[in-house]
């Protein structure tokens, strides 16, 4: 609407040279990150450049745009409320636990154990070997330490998880109830429908270029932007 062309790429943690190379050959004027790694280099190089960047995300650099939501809060909020329901074994699933986000959601959930009084070291954790290969490993050692809720930290896990638990025939919630801590499209095709954090994604990068584009164009705009989210509760946990 605006104009501006659009490049998507991808990055590699341990290699931004890519990166580098549009913002020194000046064939962008801007960038939006949608992810942040808790040593992130691209955002650091960005920052010192004060290359105008936008995240969707939190970050420590203040000249870069953040548009995030309270992944902290809501992952507490809602094993607070699982716990209400009378859940007291859990497993926590992230995909990686140097990612700001996936951080930020155990942080939330161990504080929503601690308040409630429950021990952090009966709960099973799981980091970084959630594929595919390994799900029958796991779902085997959740069952057979007998968890009550299985607790997501994204829809792409959670797919996995509830495929693979309907495939073995464990019913939901009867045999395992389980949770996301985000929501999507993913998780409409599921049956019982999902418990989940619902966040929209679309306003988030919305927020995130506009700001970036008011920046660009000299305007005022906001630096740190916090969306509101909502809580779910669907079948899968009742």
């Amino acid at each position: 609407m605006l104009g501006y062309n659009v490049l998507i790429t991808t990055s590699n943690a341990h290699d931004i040279s890519e990166l580098q190379s549009l913002v020194e050959s000046n064939r962008v004027d801007g960038m939006l990150l949608t992810r942040a790694l808790e040593d992130d280099r691209a955002l650091q190089y960005l920052s010192q450049a004060n290359f105008p960047t936008a995240l969707t995300g939190t970050c420590r650099y203040d000249n870069i745009i953040q548009v995030d939501t309270d992944n902290e809060g809501a992952a507490e909020k809602m094993t607070t409320l699982l716990i209400g329901k009378g859940f007291r074994r859990f497993a926590f699933l992230v995909k990686d636990m140097s990612y700001n986000v996936d951080r930020k959601r155990h942080e939330g959930f161990c504080r929503a154990l601690i308040k409630n009084g429950i021990s952090e070291k009966d709960q099973l954790f799981y980091n970084g070997s959630i594929r595919m290969e390994f799900l029958d490993a796991i779902i085997e050692n959740i069952i057979s330490k007998k968890v009550e809720c299985i607790i997501c930290g994204d829809d792409e896990i959670c797919t996995m998880v509830m495929s693979r638990l309907q495939a073995e025939g464990y019913r939901i919630p009867k045999d395992v109830a389980i949770a996301s801590l985000y929501n999507s499209t993913n998780l409409d095709c599921y049956s019982p429908a999902v418990t989940a954090v619902s966040v929209a994604a679309s306003q988030m990068g919305g927020t995130a270029v506009r700001q970036l584009i008011q920046r660009l164009r000299g305007e005022n705009y906001e630096k740190k932007t916090m969306l509101d989210y909502d809580i779910l509760f669907r079948k899968s946990t009742n």
